[in-house]
């Protein structure tokens, strides 16, 4: 067992990740090392790199759609046993007591931790994760084409969940999380719409690929009134776009972290009872229901990899969009 890892480190927000020789890891009680296989590179790290979450643990190695396998155990461990291969998501401990914790609402914790933003994530070759907030990641998927289950898929059943039955469902912004649910979506019998940025066809034919009835730009309006839009989308003045394509008594779900302002918008875009609702984090029961659905319905990941070293260079074309799918960090074992 090596001492040192390889890791790429947030020492200050916006500016670069530095590839760092760190310690590695020791489990406390309760905890699992993970040896990183694979780590996706989420929009929620770029906003965390960029500054736009603020108070990121120092010196934070970013990362939570882990995929690898448990090298070690620490005390009181239940469940998990070295050699397994597990997934390690978003929310990474909750505190279990506070008043939404105890009503099933753990996303809600009034003192979580997070990985990759409060707690180191994956962005390095080993990890330490709360072994109650693993999941076993189901056959069929390798290790690369799993990890972006662990959020973009989680966020994107969470965020389709908050859609109720919705048959007619147009989604702002397709990427990780979009083509992913939108598989998920297609296949419990539903319709969908995919809007994109004006002009971009790589998404557009991803979209199609995934099943979409019908791609066009943000702008546009649908063919057919929609009964629920969600938007992954960091863009504000998506919302009354979204207004105005979703039909009387339809729901426009914001499904990122974080977004830019939402423009002013008339009251008759909300009126006929629409609604317009957030999704925050994600709960255990989520992960259960995505690994669930992810085993009895093969999943096609879009992904491209990248070496560990080169975890700037896949935030840099997630921000400026030159992605379709998903980025995910080759980190080893």
């Amino acid at each position: 067992m090596p001492d040192t890892m390889r890791a790429m480190v947030l020492e200050r927000a916006g500016q670069p990740l530095q590839l760092r020789t760190v310690p590695v890891p020791e489990p406390g009680p309760g905890e699992v090392r993970i040896a990183v296989s694979a780590c996706g590179v989420c929009r929620t790290d770029l906003h965390i790199a960029d500054g736009e979450l603020a108070h990121p643990k120092p010196a934070l190695i970013p990362g939570h759609e882990i995929v690898g396998r448990i090298d070690a155990c620490g005390a009181g461990v239940d469940g998990f046993t070295v050699g397994e291969r597990v997934g390690v998501p978003w929310l990474g401990h909750t505190c279990g007591h506070c008043r939404y914790c105890l009503a099933h609402r753990e996303n809600l914790c009034d003192t979580p931790a997070f990985t990759g933003y409060t707690r180191d994530g994956g962005y390095a070759e080993y990890t330490i994760a709360d072994s109650r907030y693993c999941f076993h990641v189901p056959d069929g998927y390798d290790d690369e084409h799993a990890a972006p289950l662990l959020c973009a898929g989680l966020i994107g059943l969470r965020t389709l969940r908050m859609a109720g039955d919705a048959r007619r469902v147009g989604i702002y912004g397709f990427g990780a999380a979009a083509h992913l649910v939108a598989q998920i979506a297609v296949a419990e019998g539903r319709q969908v719409y995919a809007f994109t940025r004006a002009g971009d066809t790589g998404a557009q034919q991803l979209a199609r690929d995934t099943g979409a009835c019908w791609t066009g730009a943000s702008e546009e309006a649908p063919p057919d009134t929609l009964d629920a839009a969600l938007i992954f989308a960091p863009v504000g003045a998506l919302v009354p776009q979204a207004l105005q394509a979703v039909d009387k008594g339809g729901t426009v779900v914001c499904g990122g972290i974080h977004m830019s302002d939402i423009p002013t918008f008339p009251y008759r875009l909300l009126w006929e009872e629409r609604r317009v609702v957030s999704v925050a984090n994600l709960t255990r029961t989520d992960g259960e229901a995505l690994m669930a659905i992810a085993a009895r319905t093969p999943l096609r990941t879009h992904t491209t990899g990248y070496p560990l070293e080169a975890a700037n260079q896949a935030l840099a074309d997630l921000r400026s969009g030159r992605l379709a799918g998903a980025a995910v960090l080759r980190v080893g074992h």
